[in-house]
């Protein structure tokens, strides 16, 4: 398994992630943000890379409506969706991760329907290139997050991974123990984000391995599933005052290294 980071798109991003002796960056294009502006960058992207020696392993995009209100996929969407694949394959990364929104209006059928035909969209284009495609377990404009959907659309594409985060399962009432170990096998990219919980409730999500999550178990959960693939520490706005937050990258960074066994 390799240990990587989510980070803005700059230079200095590179050098955090070689100075925290981190194997990659990803990087997440989200809604509002500018798709074309990223892709004007990728240039330049590929010479940080080669200058620090600090891979990218992901390339994702949340919070994006990609089905209409009759079940069709949004066109616009879905060629953004193919330029950050295309920047993915020139960058030799080899994920990209998506969600798909829920129709209010149609029913559960119809939504599953037109979210494997979204996905299938988007694998036949990324296969060619040797990039991966995978659903994610975000709740954010996403229903494709629990096994009982895994079951229908991972079920009816075999090609589509799964991004992973326990702090989502968690939240949620979910086992992240259990969802791994069954669909661990699908797993193409892990999240580390911390989740804090009293009482049921969320409380905070703390840098990883300063949280509640049982992490040794989880990777031994993963090593056992066959994963070997990215583990992409998430920083994340905590109760962890804001001249604290780098030692709370460094304190994760440093704890996952040691579960995986790193000098």
């Amino acid at each position: 398994m390799k240990l990587g980071i989510i980070a803005p798109v700059k230079e200095d991003s590179f050098v955090q992630a070689q100075n925290r002796g981190l194997s990659f960056l990803e990087f997440t294009i989200n809604e509002g943000d500018d798709v074309d502006g990223f892709c004007s960058q990728i240039e330049q992207i590929a010479q940080w890379s080669s200058k620090y020696g600090v891979e990218v392993g992901s390339i994702g995009r949340w919070k994006s409506l990609r089905i209409n209100e009759q079940g069709g996929i949004i066109r616009e969407e879905l060629e953004r969706c193919f330029k950050l694949i295309d920047a993915a394959a020139r960058l030799n990364c080899p994920s990209f991760v998506a969600g798909c929104n829920y129709v209010e209006e149609l029913s559960l059928y119809e939504n599953c329907t037109a979210a494997i035909a979204f996905f299938s969209e988007l694998i036949a284009y990324a296969k060619p290139k040797n990039v991966a495609v995978s659903s994610y377990n975000c709740r954010k404009v996403n229903f494709v997050n629990t096994p009982d959907i895994w079951r229908v659309i991972h079920g009816h594409l075999p090609e589509l991974g799964i991004k992973f985060d326990p702090s989502h399962a968690r939240f949620f009432g979910g086992d992240y123990l259990q969802e791994t170990l069954d669909w661990g096998h699908r797993f193409t990219h892990v999240h580390l984000k911390g989740s804090l919980l009293v009482n049921g409730q969320k409380v905070d999500e703390p840098p990883a391995g300063m949280d509640q999550t049982d992490w040794p178990s989880f990777i031994a959960t993963l090593r056992a599933a066959g994963y070997d693939a990215g583990l992409s520490i998430e920083p994340r706005k905590s109760a962890l005052p804001d001249h604290l937050a780098d030692k709370g990258i460094d304190f994760s960074a440093a704890y996952f290294k040691k579960l995986l066994l790193e000098d």
